[in-house]
């Protein structure tokens, strides 16, 4: 992936019936914590029919979420269950569907991949998939230590880079 993404954990969808631009600070504060500098956008993510509300460090930057360009990517994976991540920065970032549904987006903050694949495998838990009969996606390079490591439990592990 070329695009550069904001990695902020500030973030959460809204959907479109219930967005409203005026208070978008105020939504976004009902889910995180903002710093007084923090500049409140947000972004359409229309294959969902929501709307992302971010906290970034200025009204200047052009760069998305990392959750928002998971969001995008999402609907291209052909499997039934669709499970994207990324790792990045001490912080997983993750989305799950099945078919057109989405189940999750969120991110964690994880220091090390162990952590990651914790939340990774109690998302699955709680939603009641299968890993043993679901793919996994990375938007981020993992090493090929985790890789190993996580074909253990999936069908198979991809990249999306």
């Amino acid at each position: 992936m070329d695009e550069i993404s904001l990695l902020t954990p500030k973030c959460t969808l809204v959907p479109a019936h219930f967005y409203n631009p005026a208070s978008s600070r105020a939504s976004l504060e009902e889910v995180v914590v903002l710093d007084d500098c923090d500049k409140v956008l947000s972004a359409e993510v229309p294959q969902y029919d929501a709307w992302m509300i971010y906290a970034a460090p200025s009204e200047q930057t052009t760069a998305l979420p990392e959750l928002w360009h998971i969001l995008k990517e999402l609907p291209s994976i052909s499997d039934y269950n669709k499970i994207l991540c990324s790792w990045k920065e001490g912080r997983l970032y993750l989305a799950i569907a099945q078919g057109g549904t989405l189940l999750l987006a969120n991110s964690f903050e994880a220091p090390d991949f162990t952590t990651a694949q914790y939340y990774i495998f109690l998302a699955l838990k709680q939603l009641q998939l299968n890993p043993e009969l679901s793919s996994i996606y990375w938007r981020s390079p993992i090493s090929a230590e985790d890789e190993m490591s996580l074909y253990r439990y999936f069908k198979s592990v991809e990249a999306v880079l």
